[in-house]
């Protein structure tokens, strides 16, 4: 199952968390996932029918930067 890992930018609080959580668990094809606020690290586990791209663009259309 392949794995996408990226930082984001701009989560300050337990609230972004939360933003970027349900961005990323509202997406399809999701097994597992895990945002660190402290370090602002993402880790996603997807089937192939999901792209990395299409991951970014949740958490960015959520309003947080990845990189």
């Amino acid at each position: 199952m392949p794995t996408t890992e990226f930082h984001i930018e701009g989560m300050r609080s337990d609230d972004d968390l939360r933003n970027v959580m349900n961005a990323i668990q509202d997406l399809p094809c999701i097994s597992h996932s895990e945002v660190n606020l402290a370090d602002g690290r993402a880790v996603v586990e997807h089937t192939s029918m999901l792209s990395e791209g299409e991951i970014r663009a949740a958490v960015e259309d959520a309003g947080y930067t990845t990189r």
